[in-house]
């Protein structure tokens, strides 16, 4: 990790394009941007681990991080991919406890940090704030449960195909997601890279994708989202 100087004025910019901030009036944000740095991480390299104390709210400026949790045979399972301009590591910030995931830069990334005492007298005296910190939560919540029924209720050439299908560049004719290697879409899953490729296999023969020097794209559209119902259709 490099820490980056950057000027208060850029920092001010940097939350004022961020959802959470962009009502914020001048002054607030003025005092805000004193708790807040940027950070510069390697490919590969970890942002913050598991159960160590709150790293802080961060806004990925660029590049690509992956979220993920550690079972205790080291099977790795990612919880999310976040992209420019999202923001992670909220429940920490709030709850004050240790970070409940994993964080590591899968290209080489920047991101904001923002001290996680500033953010929670932000929500004691802000309600608008409040209100988007409630709305966010509540989205990440959703996104687990539906998480959870994929895993339960569609067999994992489904489940691939609607991670495909939700993958950015990977629309008909594009040129694909450079980010999730076989393993890493394993760990997405909740399965094992074996079985990944076997069910790529079976994507590409029916004709929904297409593999390019290891990208993936939406060959037909239609075919992939009949993938993605289910076997039950």
């Amino acid at each position: 990790m490099r820490s980056v100087k950057v000027d208060p004025a850029e920092r001010v910019r940097a939350l004022h394009v961020n959802p959470y901030f962009d009502q914020m009036d001048e002054s607030s944000l003025l005092a805000l941007a004193d708790c807040v740095a940027l950070h510069e991480f390697d490919r590969g390299e970890t942002l913050f681990f598991e159960g160590d104390p709150c790293a802080g709210l961060h806004i990925l400026q660029a590049g690509c991080v992956k979220l993920y949790r550690l079972s205790p045979q080291g099977r790795q399972y990612i919880v999310r991919l976040c992209q420019e301009q999202d923001t992670f590591n909220e429940v920490s910030v709030f709850d004050g406890n240790g970070n409940p995931v994993n964080a590591e830069a899968i290209e080489p990334s920047r991101a904001w940090v923002v001290e996680p005492e500033s953010i929670r007298k932000m929500v004691a005296v802000h309600p608008d704030f409040a209100q988007k910190v409630i709305n966010n939560l509540c989205g990440n919540l959703r996104m687990l449960v539906r998480a959870v029924s994929e895993m339960a209720f569609y067999q994992v050439t489904h489940r691939l195909a609607r991670l495909i299908s939700q993958l950015p560049g990977n629309e008909p004719g594009g040129e694909g997601t450079p980010h999730l290697t076989q393993e890493q879409m394993a760990a997405r899953l909740g399965t094992v890279r074996e079985v990944v490729a076997r069910s790529l296999r079976e994507l590409e023969r029916s004709g929904a994708i297409r593999t390019v020097n290891r990208r993936i794209t939406i060959a037909d559209s239609s075919l992939l989202e009949q993938w993605t119902q289910g076997p039950w259709n």
